[in-house]
């Protein structure tokens, strides 16, 4: 492991990467939230079939 060649690598990167436009980060926030609405919606539906099996109602 070379720390200096590591390190200026870093930097390159650091360097080459921009903030995103205002556009782009309201789509990745929106594709964010819809993952997460999917991933509640998905966890409730198997959460309401567990109930339903095991008679929990």
């Amino acid at each position: 492991m070379d720390v200096p060649y590591d390190l200026t690598s870093y930097v390159r990167v650091l360097k080459m990467a921009t903030t995103p436009t205002t556009e782009e980060f309201l789509q990745v926030s929106k594709i964010a939230g819809a993952g997460i609405l999917l991933v509640g919606f998905i966890g409730f539906i198997i959460g309401g079939i567990m109930l339903l099996l095991t008679g929990g109602i």
